[in-house]
């Protein structure tokens, strides 16, 4: 047996160093480029969402012949609004499934006007990453008026 094993040579401390080093950089080229594209589905992900909240408002405003105001807001697409106009025509059920009105994908609440900006029925935003308004790249707001260009 001691024969068998003369012949063998192991690996030396700096060979597993260099191992170990290149395997830690191509984990970090990985990572780079899934987060990236992470955030970028992050932004998808709000601008779907804001894309179901427009449906489901042009449903509303077909039941009711008007959009909910900004004091309102998207809440009077699962609870009947009490203040302001008051719809007639409000299914039991709302316009929103899950009967909750979902948060961005940074798990900030999205914001809504009516009327909106440069003349359109409403606007729907959500505020970044950041949860503020403002910002840039990532932490920029995103815009239902925006996202139509």
């Amino acid at each position: 047996m001691k024969k068998f094993l003369a012949g063998q040579r192991g690996m030396t401390l700096i060979e597993i160093m260099v191992v170990i080093t290149i395997l830690g950089l191509i984990a970090t080229v990985v990572t780079v480029n899934v987060l990236d594209r992470l955030d970028e589905a992050k932004v998808d992900t709000a601008k779907t969402q804001m894309k179901g909240f427009e449906e489901a408002l042009d449903q509303f405003r077909r039941d009711n012949g008007f959009y909910p105001s900004t004091e309102q807001g998207l809440i009077a697409l699962i609870e009947k609004p009490s203040i302001g106009r008051v719809p007639k025509r409000f299914p039991p059920k709302g316009y929103l499934k899950g009967n909750k009105v979902p948060q961005d994908p940074w798990g900030c609440d999205y914001s809504y006007y009516s009327p909106g900006i440069q003349g359109h029925e409403y606007e729907i935003y959500s505020t970044g990453r950041d949860c503020q308004e403002g910002g840039e790249g990532i932490d920029a707001d995103i815009s239902s008026f925006e996202s139509e260009k």
